[in-house]
Formats: structure tokens, sequence, C-alpha cells
């Protein structure tokens, strides 16, 4: 089913206002979410809103009027506490508050901690973009654990997303949207709600066999694999270390490898509660004049490639993503009738309308 774009945000800006979140922070997190669904990231958009975003307000796990406090600012760097602020929201404040500080500083770091899930990371990044500046946003999964770590027997990481997105000139930005597992657990659920195997390479048992049952995952038969695979699996692990130091050391927000964790059964342990980002805004021509011009004939360059099969031109990260946006805003969203039914279902208990069918009332 096709869903007008704007109809589907004006929708989940009812639904999040009818939560208790402010006008504009209902919008904002509206905009967030639905940046998964706008770019073929069908795992990470409005599928969790009933699953993960109402249950996280409803719980009391999340506060929609949380005011975040600033706990130290040196003027470039700055430590937050989001105070359980709905992260789809509140992540996005702390780009903007970065680019802000880049633009007086040339680079601009928010280190934020008691957080709860911030969605696509990617679409908190390309919130630098939009200033002209580059972005990166790292993300833990607070204190929940289930990744574990080569060789190891207990769950210690969550699937730590890392980010980066940098403007590119005439072309689309470039944006990098990473899980450091195999694969995000959204993309597990979405092919067990759709009835699909999983290639190798994303779960496997305890002993190491490759499971292809994405329902395995959350029946505890199966755990989420390193990006890199069996043999590059240090080179996922690493990155998914390096996101915990960046988010969770620097700010000082709640940890997968935590001590609590090897007290465990080694089956996935913890809640992803105090979440920590790290977002990072650079103004590129702060320290010479050129760069947004090199940048943009860098990623001519990769785009002139010649490919290797004809007809099948190179393209990099964000240029599929950013078309696909552009063509479903201007004709609709596809979701699943499933999932339009879940909404429809939000809809009524909501006492609003659901979300219009992309042409109706044209």
């Amino acid at each position: 089913m096709t869903v007008d774009h704007d109809a589907l945000l004006a929708f989940l800006t009812e639904v999040f206002a009818g939560r208790g979140l402010p006008r504009g922070r209902a919008a904002e997190a509206a905009r967030a979410l639905c940046h998964g669904d706008l770019t073929g990231m069908d795992s990470h958009g409005v599928a969790n809103l009933a699953g993960l975003y109402l249950p996280l307000l409803d719980e009391g796990r999340a506060d929609p009027g949380a005011e975040p406090r600033v706990l130290a600012d040196l003027g470039a760097a700055v430590l937050l506490d989001a105070r359980r602020s709905l992260g789809l929201w509140a992540a996005s404040e702390a780009m903007d508050l970065a680019a802000r500080r880049a633009g007086e500083h040339g680079v601009g770091l928010v280190s934020v901690r008691g957080a709860t899930h911030l969605g696509c990371a990617g679409y908190h990044a390309l919130r630098a973009v939009e200033r002209g500046m580059i972005g990166v946003v790292a993300s833990n999964c607070g204190r929940q654990r289930i990744a574990r770590p080569p060789g190891g027997a207990v769950a210690l990481l969550g699937t730590n997303p890392l980010s980066a997105a940098a403007p590119a000139g005439a072309h689309p930005p470039f944006l990098l949207d990473m899980s450091t597992t195999a694969t995000p657990t959204g993309r597990v659920r979405q092919a067990a709600r759709e009835g699909r195997r999983l290639p190798e390479g994303v779960l496997c048992d305890d002993h190491g066999a490759p499971v292809t049952d994405p329902a395995a995952f959350d029946a505890g038969r199966a755990h989420l694999m390193w990006l890199g695979g069996e043999a590059g699996r240090f080179k996922g692990f690493g990155l998914g270390l390096l996101v915990e130091v960046l988010s969770a050391v620097v700010s000082g927000a709640g940890r997968g490898p935590d001590p609590d964790a090897l007290a465990g059964d080694g089956g996935p342990s913890g809640r992803d509660d105090d979440i920590g980002f790290l977002m990072l805004a650079i103004a590129p021509d702060a320290l010479r004049e050129g760069a947004p011009a090199d940048a943009e004939e860098l990623f001519g360059v990769v785009t002139a490639c010649p490919p290797a099969a004809p007809g099948d031109p190179v393209r990099y990260p964000g240029w599929h993503e950013h078309r696909t946006a552009r063509e479903r805003r201007a004709t609709g969203v596809p979701l699943a009738a499933g999932l339009y039914a879940e909404l429809a279902d939000v809809a009524a208990r909501a006492g609003i309308p659901a979300p219009a069918l992309a042409g109706e009332g044209r």
C-alpha cells in the first residue's frame, strides 16, 4: 500500500503529540522515523512505531517532556544528559548543537548520555549536511547486549550503529549508515515477519554454525554475527567496540561490556536504557578554501568511473537512498498491508484518522 508522505508525517506527529511530546518535538520525531521508509530502510521506519517507540513512552522509559541538561561545555565540545527524552528528537537536537558549534569553532562535538533509541543514525548525520558540514554519528545500545565477541560465550554488545554523511556538491550527499553487526536486529525481525530466510553469515548458533531462520533470533536459538563475516569478524567487532568507546565511555552512558554482563547465561541481556550518542560536525571549509569544490569533484569522479557491467553505473553510499527519498516524497511511501493495518489500529486507539493513501483527495 502506498501512503502519502505528508499524510504519514502528519499522522506520526499526531501520534507522538498524543503521547505528550510538544508539537515541534513530535514533528521532528516523525521526520526521523519516516526517514527509514523514505530511503528504503524499511526495517528502521514506521515498522518500529508500535513495537519500539510507543512502548518506550507508554512504559515511562522515555520522557516526552524531558529537557536535556548541559553537564559540561568547552565551546567546541559539549556533554549532555538527555534525561530519557525521545531519541528520535534528542539526537537531532544534539547534532544541530554540534553543527552550531562547528560554525563557531570549525568542529563541534556533542556527547550524550541518558538517551533512548535514535532511529536511523544516518538521518541525524544528514542534518549536518543540510548546513554544508560533515556529520558523524555513533550510538551504542545502552546496556542491551545481543552480540558476542569473537570466541566469546556471553553477549556483550548491541548492534552499535555508526554513520557518516558529507556534502557532495551537485551530487547526492554521501551517506554511510551501518550497524557493526552483520545486520541490524530490525532486518532480522522484518525477515521473520515476511517469512523470508536469511543468508548465511547473519546468524549463528552457540557452536558457530550458520542459522538462516530469522525467528531463531528472538527464540534464543541464534545470535548475531559481526560485520565482515567469519573471516573478518574482528573488523565488525572492533568497530562495535569503537562505537562503545566513542558513545558510552566519552559520555558516561550505560555500557554493554559492563561487569554485570558476565553474570548472565550467555544469551541476550540488559535493556537499551541510558544509550550514549556521539554527534560530530565538521565544517570542511574552516581550515582551507576549496574543500566543498574538492568534495564535488571527488564524488563526480566516483560516478564517472566506467562500469564493469554496461548499464550498471558506479554509485556510492547515499546515492540510491537520496533518489529513493525524492521519488517517495513525490509518489508516496510503500508500506506492507500488515503494517498499514497496524498503523490504522494505532490511529483508532488514538482517535485520529489513519494516514491517507497516495492520491486520496487529489
